[in-house]
């Protein structure tokens, strides 16, 4: 039973990790993992405590859906976070990275 949640938990936290954007910040996927983990727990023990439901079903569903509301969010955390340069024609990030609209990397 508890290899299953790992692997779960596993598989919800590698489907995070596929919505990053490689020229934003890494909020997405980590808010993503964080989704993900968090919906595998509680889909777990709300599918090990309803009627006739399975834990590893729920931990399942719970990460998937963890997983996707955490990126979103994460997402949205990353466009929040950049900063536009007008003069310059490149978006910058907290961190130092700045890129041309088209992706490129700046310098």
């Amino acid at each position: 039973m508890k290899k299953a949640l790992i692997a779960i938990a596993g598989a919800g936290l590698l489907t995070a990790a596929c919505a990053s954007d490689p020229y934003g910040s890494n909020e997405t996927v980590r808010q993503g993992a964080i989704g993900a983990g968090i919906g595998a727990v509680a889909g777990a023990i709300i599918g090990n405590n309803v009627g006739g439901g399975n834990a590893a079903t729920g931990a399942a569903v719970g990460a998937a859906i963890g997983g996707a509301a955490g990126a979103i969010r994460g997402s949205q955390q990353d466009r929040a976070n950049q900063r536009y340069d007008q003069a310059r024609g490149i978006y910058c990030y907290p961190e130092g990275d700045c890129y041309y609209p088209d992706g490129r990397r700046y310098r």
